[in-house]
């Protein structure tokens, strides 16, 4: 199995969650299924936004934390989640977005994709919060693996991810 590369488009000011998303899929780094990469592992000197968009073009999966920060963000908003989306339809890698605070997405470019967590409510929102990470990461690590099979994620016209009827059970919000 290919070890998938993910990365992680969010905004700064929600980089606690980031790290939290991290420390669940610990164990999916350790056993080689993803290999994580997120800016700040950007060297002293680099050319940051080169560093970015290497990362961005790169990855097989990239992960998009959605909140008002992220959304205000020209950044995370007009720069990667464009490209994402872009790489994503050509089918080149698959985007996830990661619902982690209530905000309105509707008319956003990825509400058409299935989210994380799986059942619609935004991270901080469940209870225990832990609950979220780890059905986010279980979801991340599903996909990953479906792909690193050589599985490739259907996508209709409509966009919507669709796994294939021997990756169970498929990642839904109903």
């Amino acid at each position: 199995m290919a070890t998938q590369r993910v990365f992680y488009s969010y905004s700064h000011e929600d980089s606690n969650y980031c790290q939290k998303l991290r420390k669940h899929l610990a164990l999916s780094e350790r056993n080689g299924i993803i290999i994580s990469w997120f800016d700040r592992e950007i060297l002293p000197g680099s050319d940051w936004a080169y560093e970015i968009d290497e990362h961005l073009n790169q990855s097989e999966i990239i992960l998009l934390l959605v909140s008002a920060n992220f959304i205000s963000s020209d950044y995370c908003f007009g720069k990667e989640m464009a490209r994402a989306l872009e790489r994503h339809d050509a089918e080149e890698c698959l985007v996830i977005p990661i619902f982690i605070k209530p905000v309105d997405y509707s008319g956003a470019p990825f509400a058409r994709l299935q989210m994380l967590p799986s059942n619609g409510r935004a991270a901080i929102m469940w209870r225990p919060q832990d609950a979220a990470w780890e059905d986010t990461a279980k979801g991340v690590r599903k996909v990953a693996e479906t792909l690193g099979k050589g599985i490739r994620i259907p996508r209709p016209k409509s966009g919507a991810i669709i796994l294939p009827s021997h990756a169970s059970p498929p990642l839904s919000l109903a």
